[in-house]
């Protein structure tokens, strides 16, 4: 039977595995606490107070261990190295899932017909204006696509108009519903999941 408390103070808990548990703590409680700051600023309020409440738990663990351990800076090391690979992990992990809606502004001195039928036939919802810019006249386009959708929407632009200056900024709400096949995943995933349970 293996003794818990020789363990404990072993050099291969204290110098190994305690450091890599407060540095993986660390790492995941960070990169949890970017996505819920991505969930509230998309207004995601049920979804963020869960992500929350696992959050802390996981920091407690790791800071437990380094409030029991003052002395020794070794850990203190660990422990800010978590913390800034969380934050990094956690840019890459929220890049990933694409949450939110964006807003594109499309500027062309180019002919738009091209770019604004490919647009529509993407079925992207879009205005397009008459405009005069500081050389002559100009086509503004504005479209709002979800953010899983916005490297199709800038190579449409590439393809037709590769010259055309665009600017991308984050929306929280549309007065209006998107298509289905261009709503978020996690609406259509919540709302299935609604629909199961009503039914049972």
């Amino acid at each position: 039977m293996i003794d818990i408390t020789s363990f404990s103070t072993s050099d291969l808990y204290t110098l190994i595995l305690l450091p890599i548990l407060i540095f993986t703590a660390r790492v995941c409680d960070v990169s949890i606490g970017t996505l819920r700051i991505v969930f509230i600023s998309k207004g995601l309020k049920y979804l963020a107070p869960i992500v929350g409440f696992v959050e802390i738990l996981i920091w407690l663990l790791a800071i437990s261990q380094i409030m029991q351990n003052l002395s020794n800076v070794y850990y203190y090391l660990f422990y800010a190295g978590g913390f800034a690979m969380g934050n990094f992990i956690g840019m890459i992990v929220e890049e990933k899932l694409s949450i939110g809606i964006i807003g594109v502004r499309i500027i062309t001195r180019q002919d738009a017909n091209k770019l604004v039928d490919a647009l529509r036939q993407e079925k992207f919802g879009m205005t397009v204006v008459d405009a005069e810019g500081s050389k002559g006249k100009v086509k503004i386009i504005f479209t709002v696509v979800n953010r899983q959708n916005i490297h199709r929407v800038i190579s449409i632009v590439n393809a037709y108009n590769p010259r055309a200056f665009y600017s991308i900024e984050d929306i929280r709400y549309v007065s209006e519903i998107l298509p289905k096949h261009m709503e978020p995943w996690y609406k259509r995933n919540l709302r299935s999941l609604y629909s199961w349970r009503k039914g049972k």
